[in-house]
């Protein structure tokens, strides 16, 4: 492949509605996290260039390899399935992506869309409101599926900085449940005597919480010499004596006794800031510097708060994140009582490049036409743009972008976004203005300045396009490649009709949009979708009427994920976009 997993399960993620971060702790759970499981080899004797990353259909047999050629059988045509399931899933998975794609579609719609969306509900199934009753319906046989693969999930977050995010969990709740966690059995509550005392771990690195008195029981978490406990219980075993403990996150657990330290009673008593500049770009880090007072203290536990995460975020070490333009305040608190101390931070966001809707554009005299440019980032701070004509003889433009065009002629107008170095230039040439029987078009049409839309997109080939005009005139249509057209062959979106007189002079060109075809071959594929997903994560721009033909629902902004989301359902024939 010359792509990388996380690009094909981030466009999964997108196209089946379903989170990466599950779609990959799904993998990992189901081909282990060094992907060399035969399953997705595309070498098994059989099943050959076959491939299953989530060992969907993988059901067990006494056949050696029997679960993994079972799951390849179904990678191969869906156990049987009839072709709309086939093709809903993109079986046959003979590619790494049709895979990890198709099989994303099958979780999301078999599962997670059907309230089955979280790792419990898919391995120990109590909803009713998935239409499959109880019980029956889940994913995997695997009991501790749910455990290990939230792990996975936690790690995760864990690694990327994530988990002082607020997060949503759905959780089920059973009735006539304890308040507490039912204890292990081998732990006799004879053992302790209560307690209520604030207590941290006396160490030089960390110290590990179990989930029993003793080094055999699991780890259940680790803290540092900063982190402030209460001991709701003191250990009275005979030997080694362990506590009974709880975290400031409410985690209870145990903890050999030695380890503790009762708090001293001096505290933190004032918290003082500094950052080098508290202007910050989008995308930028910098770092809060921390005094805490007095000097003694300087090491108890404090903690970072964004007062607007959706503008700035802060980790636990005092590094801002400009997320995207605005005013935050960023709270440094003491964990251990009320003293904190604020800095307001702003975020600035610089243009990176201006999308325009037209490069080249043939007017008629007297004509008018508005450019539509898009700042990129769309929350860029200075939104403002210059626009000159290089010959205000042949055409003028004014402060908001609309040209007129003067006599004919050619000239250029620049669009540039102010006070930077980002310049685009469209290419004008004025023509003599046609009369209005001169040319007629199809009532079904829409005709707006030198554009068109509202082609049937069942037949748009050049033949029917042509008997759609009418003028006196030779019609010529060439494709996005300045490629002439026959009349069998198909137009898209940037597809140029040109008419032209019996001199060869051209009296007037138009371009086609067909909206949801953003890459002009006149099709609506899981290729747009790609090209459109680009755009939208900033990674590659649409320009001209492309950029138009990707605003599907026509509200003359750039296009989001809501454009996305129509050409899914139309690819999936839910419904077709509308021209």
């Amino acid at each position: 492949m010359t792509k990388k997993y996380s690009d094909l399960i981030l466009s999964a993620g997108t196209i089946s509605g379903v989170s990466s971060y599950h779609l990959a702790s799904r993998i990992k759970q189901e081909v282990g996290p060094f992907l060399s499981h035969s399953s997705i080899s595309g070498d098994v004797e059989g099943y050959k260039g076959l491939y299953n990353f989530y060992n969907i259909g993988a059901t067990s047999s006494a056949e050696p390899m029997g679960a993994i050629k079972n799951g390849l059988q179904y990678a191969k045509d869906g156990k049987g399935a009839n072709q709309a399931t086939k093709d809903k899933y993109l079986i046959p998975w003979n590619t790494k992506e049709r895979s990890i794609t198709g099989g994303g579609i099958f979780i999301g719609s078999s599962y997670i869309h059907l309230g089955q969306d979280n790792i419990y509900l898919q391995k120990f199934h109590v909803i009713s409101n998935s239409n499959n009753g109880l019980f029956w319906h889940q994913y995997m046989t695997n009991v501790l599926a749910p455990y290990s693969e939230s792990k996975s999930i936690y790690n995760g977050y864990l690694n990327t900085g994530m988990l002082s995010n607020s997060i949503s969990f759905i959780i089920p709740v059973y009735n006539n449940m304890p308040d507490m966690p039912v204890q292990n059995p081998n732990i006799l509550e004879s053992d302790f005597t209560a307690d209520n005392t604030k207590v941290y771990a006396d160490v030089s690195s960390t110290l590990n919480i179990r989930t029993g008195p003793s080094t055999s029981y699991e780890i259940l978490a680790t803290v540092n010499r900063t982190e402030i406990m209460t001991r709701i219980a003191k250990g009275k075993q005979s030997g080694d004596l362990w506590d009974k403990v709880k975290l400031s996150n409410g985690m209870i657990g145990y903890v050999f006794h030695d380890y503790l330290r009762e708090l001293p009673e001096r505290k933190i008593e004032q918290i003082k800031l500094s950052i080098d500049n508290p202007v910050i770009n989008k995308g930028e880090i910098k770092k809060i510097n921390v005094e805490v007072l007095p000097e003694e203290v300087k090491d108890h536990e404090i903690e970072f708060i964004s007062s607007d995460t959706n503008v700035a975020t802060v980790d636990s070490e005092g590094n801002v994140l400009g997320i995207k333009s605005g005013n935050a305040r960023i709270r440094v608190k003491a964990k251990e009582n009320n003293v904190f101390s604020e800095l307001k931070i702003e975020v600035y966001t610089p243009v990176s490049d201006i999308v325009i809707n037209k490069e080249k554009l043939i007017l008629q005299t007297e004509d008018k036409f508005e450019i539509k440019p898009i700042i990129l980032p769309t929350d860029a701070n200075n939104q403002k743009v210059l626009y000159k004509s290089e010959d205000e003889s042949i055409a003028k433009v004014d402060e908001f972008g609309v040209i007129t065009a003067i006599t004919e002629g050619s000239t250029k107008i620049t669009v540039q976004a102010e006070n930077t170095n980002i310049i685009k230039e469209i290419e004008i040439n004025v023509v003599s203005k046609l009369k209005e029987d001169e040319i007629i078009f199809d009532e079904s049409l829409k005709v707006q300045q030198n554009e068109i839309t509202g082609w049937n997109i069942e037949d748009i080939s050049v033949g029917r396009i042509k008997e759609m005009i009418n003028t006196k005139y030779r019609i010529e249509i060439y494709n996005n490649k300045a490629e002439l057209l026959s009349d069998e062959k198909f137009a898209g979106t940037g597809s140029k009709i040109r008419i032209i007189d019996e001199n060869e002079v051209i009296k007037m060109e138009y371009e086609i949009i067909i909206y949801g075809d953003v890459n002009g071959d006149g099709k609506i594929n899981s290729i747009d979708l790609l090209v459109l997903q680009r755009h939208i994560l900033e990674i590659e721009n649409l320009n001209g009427v492309y950029l138009k033909a990707g605003n599907i629902n026509k509200n003359g902004k750039n296009p989001s994920s809501l454009d996305l989301l129509i050409i899914q359902r139309h690819i999936l024939d839910i419904e077709l976009i509308e021209q």
